[in-house]
Formats: C-alpha cells, sequence, structure tokens
C-alpha cells in the first residue's frame, strides 16, 4: 500500500499490512513508535542524484519561461487587460515559478513509486480543491509544507496514473489550511489599523514622484536618512494587507492551450488553472482597486526594496504597474547564498525583473543591471563577542517536502545534515560539547528538531530559535555556521569568529565563488566535513582570539567578504548616489 504523506488517515489501519512510504516526509519523529512498528520500505528519492536535481533545473527553467508566456497571454485576456510580459513576472512569477518547481517534484516522485514498484492501492483524502487553492502568495509559501497540500497535489496526480485501487475516503479533519497567527482577530486588527493610519497621515507629505522605499534591510535611521538625502520628507511605509476574495470554480474553466510535447508539460498546465492564487483570478479586479486608492505615491521616480518583490502581492502588483509606467525598480539582494550558489531561482527571478540590482558585493561587470555595494544587513551594526563564552552552533532546516530550487539539501536530505550537526558534535571535546549552544531554526517543517536532538543529546543547551542571533553571539566565543545563507555573511562580516562546515554536495557551489571558499578553507575557516570543524574548534578553543586575529585570518576574511559581504563607507551616500544615476539615466 502507498503512503505519500504523514497524515495518518491515509494510513492503513492493520498496521501489518506492508507500506511504501513515498518519503521520509512521510515519518514524523514524533511518531516514530507507530512507524517503526510497520513492515516498510520507502522510494529513494529522485533528487539524491544532484545531477538530475541541476539537470532537472535547467529543464524547468525553460519551461516556466515557456509557461509564462502563456499564463500572460491569458489574464490579459480574462482580465481584459494588455501588460506586458514583465509586468505578469513581477506578480505572478514567484509563484509560477514555485508551482512549477514543487509540482514537477510530487510528480516525479509519484512516477518513480508506479514505475519501480508492485503497489495494491492507496488512500486519498476527499478534500475539497477550494480549500488548498491559496488565497495569495503568502498563503501558498505556508501551504506547501503542509501535509493537507501535499496530499491533494499527490491525490490528483495518482487519479490520473494509478492503475491499482484508490479508496477516497472523507475529510473529517480541517479542510482548510490557516495561516499561523489568522485567528488572533484582535491583534492583526490593530495591526492593520495602524498602518492604514499612518500611511493615510504620510499620503499628504508625499509628492506623487518621490522614492518609494518598501522592505528595504535598512534600519529604521537608515531608511530616514536616505529619504533626506533624496530632498523628500522621510516616511515610514509598510506592506498593507491584501483584499479578500472567494474561489470561484467557474472563473477557472480555462486553459493555456494545447497539451504541451513533454508529458509534465501537460500536468503543469492543467494544474494552473485549478491552483492558481485567489489573488491573481478572482481577486484581481479587487486587488487592483485597492492599489489605486492606497496613499503610496502615484508615478515614483524609483522603487527600492529588498524583502517584498516575492510575497507582498499588494506590492507586487502596485509595482508591476509603476514599473510598466517608467519607473525605475531597485533590488537589494535578499540574504545568503546569492552569488555564490551555483543555481538559484529566486536571484534569477529578482535581477530579472529590476532595473539595478544591489548585491553585497559579487557579481560587478556579469550582468549591466548588478551593482557592488554591500551588506545592507550590517550597515551601523557592531556586535560583540565573548572571548570566555559558548561555541554558538547554528542550525537550519528546510521543508519536509521540496520548495524552490537552489543549491540546498532538498527534502529528506535534511536527515544527512542533521546527521552531520551530530558528528560535529561528537568530534568536540567533553569538555567543549558542555559550552555548546545549538540554535534551532525558527521554524519546525515537522522534523522536531528539538526532540532528535534531546534524544541523542539530553543534555544539550538549546535555543529554539526565538532569541536575537546577536544576543546570542554576544555570550559566544565563536559562531559555527553550518549552511550557505546569511548568518555566516553576517558573522564574517561583523568580524565575528566564525568556523563553517557543510557538505560540499549538497551545497554546490557557482565557479567564480569557488577560489574564496578555498582560501577560507586553507586557513581552517571552512571544512567539508563536521569532524574537520570539530578538530579545528577543539584545537583553538583556549585562545580563539588569537587565531582569529592573525593575519593570515584576517587577510582571507577581508577579500571573502569584500566580495560576499562587503561594509563600505557612507552607505547611504553611496546608495543615494547610485538612485539618482539610475533615476537620471532612465530611457525616458
Amino acid at each position: 500500500m502507498l503512503i505519500t504523506t504523514a497524515d495518518e488517515r491515509t494510513w492503513p489501519k492493520n498496521k501489518e499490512t506492508p507500506v511504501l512510504f513515498l518519503g521520509e516526509w512521510c515519518k514524523l519523529f514524533s511518531r516514530r513508535r507507530v512507524w517503526e512498528k510497520m513492515d516498510y520500505k520507502i522510494v529513494p528519492y529522485h533528487w539524491d542524484d544532484r545531477k538530475k536535481l541541476y539537470d532537472d533545473y535547467l529543464y524547468l527553467r525553460i519551461l516556466y519561461e515557456d509557461i509564462l508566456s502563456k499564463l500572460s497571454v491569458k489574464l490579459n485576456e480574462i482580465h481584459q487587460v494588455d501588460h506586458s510580459i514583465r509586468y505578469w513576472r513581477i506578480f505572478v512569477g514567484p509563484w509560477l515559478g514555485y508551482f512549477i518547481q514543487i509540482l514537477f517534484d510530487r510528480w516525479s516522485m509519484i512516477k518513480r513509486a508506479l514505475e519501480g514498484f508492485s503497489i495494491s492501492g492507496v488512500k486519498v483524502i476527499n478534500t475539497p480543491l477550494k480549500a488548498v487553492v491559496p488565497k495569495d502568495m503568502a498563503h501558498f509559501i505556508y501551504m506547501i509544507t503542509d501535509d493537507v497540500w501535499n496530499e491533494k497535489i499527490y491525490s490528483e496526480l495518482l487519479k490520473q496514473y494509478a492503475d491499482f485501487p484508490i479508496e477516497v475516503i472523507t475529510n473529517s479533519g480541517a479542510i482548510e489550511i490557516v495561516l499561523s497567527g489568522e485567528s488572533v482577530a484582535y491583534k492583526e486588527l490593530y495591526r492593520r489599523l495602524l498602518i492604514r493610519g499612518s500611511a493615510w497621515i504620510f499620503k499628504y507629505l508625499t509628492k506623487e514622484n518621490e522614492l518609494f522605499i518598501l522592505s528595504s534591510y535598512l534600519s529604521l535611521m537608515q531608511e530616514l536618512k536616505l529619504q533626506l538625502l533624496m530632498k523628500q520628507f522621510p516616511k515610514i511605509w509598510r506592506s498593507l494587507p491584501a483584499p479578500k476574495a472567494n474561489y470561484d470554480q467557474n472563473k477557472r474553466a480555462w486553459s493555456l492551450g494545447e497539451p504541451g510535447d513533454h508529458e509534465f508539460k501537460s500536468i503543469v498546465m492543467t494544474f494552473i488553472p485549478k491552483h492558481i492564487p485567489i489573488l491573481y483570478l478572482e481577486g484581481y479586479g479587487d486587488c487592483l482597486s485597492a492599489i489605486r486608492n492606497q496613499p503610496w505615491p502615484k508615478k515614483p521616480k524609483a522603487i527600492f526594496t529588498s524583502n517584498a518583490q516575492l510575497e507582498d502581492d499588494v506590492f507586487k502588483l502596485w509595482c508591476a504597474e509603476k514599473v510598466e509606467n517608467g519607473t525605475t525598480l531597485i533590488c537589494g539582494q535578499h540574504g545568503g547564498n546569492y552569488g555564490t550558489s551555483l543555481w538559484m531561482f529566486v536571484e534569477e527571478h529578482e535581477i530579472e525583473i529590476c532595473d539595478t540590482y544591489l548585491t553585497w558585493g559579487w557579481g560587478e561587470n556579469s550582468n549591466s543591471k548588478i551593482k557592488s555595494f554591500g551588506n545592507l544587513k550590517t550597515i551601523g551594526k557592531k556586535t560583540k563577542w565573548n572571548r570566555e563564552g559558548y561555541v554558538l552552533l547554528v542550525e537550519m532546516a528546510i521543508p519536509r517536502y521540496s520548495y524552490f530550487m537552489y543549491s540546498v539539501p532538498v527534502a529528506s536530505q535534511y536527515l544527512d545534515y542533521f546527521e552531520d550537526q551530530c558528528r560535529f558534535a561528537e568530534g568536540l571535546s567533553s569538555e567543549i560539547r558542555r559550552y555548546m549552544v545549538v540554535r534551532l531554526y525558527r521554524h519546525e517543517y515537522g522534523w522536531d528538531q528539538k526532540k532528535r536532538w534531546q534524544h541523542r543529546y539530553p543534555d544539550v543547551k538549546l535555543d529554539e530559535g526565538v532569541t536575537k542571533i546577536d544576543d546570542l553571539i554576544s555570550k559566544s566565543r565563536m559562531c559555527v555556521s553550518t549552511y550557505n545563507a546569511t548568518t555566516l555573511l553576517e558573522s564574517l562580516s561583523l568580524n565575528v569568529p566564525t568556523i563553517i562546515f557543510w557538505n560540499p554536495s549538497h551545497w554546490e557551489l557557482r565557479d567564480e565563488a569557488v577560489p574564496y571558499f578555498h582560501a577560507l578553507k586553507e586557513v581552517g575557516i571552512f571544512h567539508d566535513t563536521p569532524e574537520g570543524a570539530a578538530h579545528k574548534v577543539n584545537e583553538i578553543w583556549a585562545d580563539v582570539t588569537a587565531w582569529w586575529q592573525s593575519a593570515e585570518i584576517q587577510n582571507v576574511r577581508e577579500t571573502f567578504c569584500h566580495r560576499f559581504s562587503r561594509r563600505i563607507d557612507r552607505p547611504i551616500g553611496y546608495l543615494k548616489e547610485i538612485i539618482k544615476q539610475q533615476i537620471n539615466t532612465r530611457p525616458y
């Protein structure tokens, strides 16, 4: 019997029935007392072949462009508008890219199970389609990590391919995937009223053609200073809530054209009309009215954002309209992995939609849009560390089900990552291990991080991701970064003693980044095995300061940071110059 998710309603009542788990995501650690007793096999994960993963990414990137072109035409037709593909790329592109990549993974695993195993049957849940259609992009990001959404996708695929009995069971549980915090009505209402109130006050202080800044990664004071330098009254803009709209099955009776020449292309073209977020279809008109009646500037010369271009649909629709009318869009780097990852959908998307892309140091001259700037998150920031403090092990987690594609452990490969963390802990001397604090990732994703650590090391000191990282660093003598993301860029930029380790087979680097990480490896900052990292910590523990402040370490650190996490003099003044230059070179 096939089991596709961790939703035990689809599991056999007879625990002696042989089962085939579609992936490790079915086996929650907290429920191991149940599945450990079962007679089970697991379908090998298709992207454990990392060459296939990269090849699939290249194929899906081409497919995305083809589908985006078709979807742009269809949405223009449905909404009776005539917008460019860039307009729809800004507004709908992030969802479309994620959805194609996610659906390909689910489709590939169903195909692998059907082709590689003899399956007696499967149970699927009769979840109404409208219960799993996301309201908007933020809702979609939340849903794709949930068992209910994934079970529905798998069940739809199975109904098209399975040649064995499918038992449909009644949905007796929750039928709607609700964003965390949505039930806190009064708190949310207060937040929305505060945002709306301050925004409408700013309306009377706003020139229609001034610079608009939202989610910039700058501090409040830095944003205000930038606006003053741009000779405009400083304002604090915040995201506006998306209007609500209702799912309407009748508005989804359309197609993207004839089936494609590839089996998966036909699947994705069939799934898009059914699963496209409500805001892009039923709610488009209301969202259009909302952005045209909000107090943001009507004809901004430029828009600057670092963190609103993916999930904030109200901003994205407003931004798409302004860009189509000639406004310059400037995007800042969103975090780590950019500029180093061998493949990364969101990096490519952000560069494609903007006129100017500000990196934290990399990429100058590789693309005319790209400008080397500096780490926006460390401007004006200082962090202290304790020479007699802890060793801080900074963890990451990924969704149990794959999401958008970049060089990262995918889905069940998290378990390999966790084993590497345990190998690191095991490699530390018993004295140092007592001084180790493990900072868990703030999102659980069903991996039971805390329980896993306590099961392996009952006395381990854990921070559940709620304490500010700066506060933890201030009590630590070194930071151990275990994944290619923002943490290592910030700690190195702030000159905090840092050790880095990860499995290079799960964090593939682009050619341009390899020499910089090799230099870190040569001086003992970067390690490609947990044992090597642990050995280095044991070696330098007695005098971390002497090691870290040596000329050799500092020279390599500074070279690396200049490329990937630069700190610059007069950053706000320099940012003003870049923005003014881009405004002055607009093509109209």
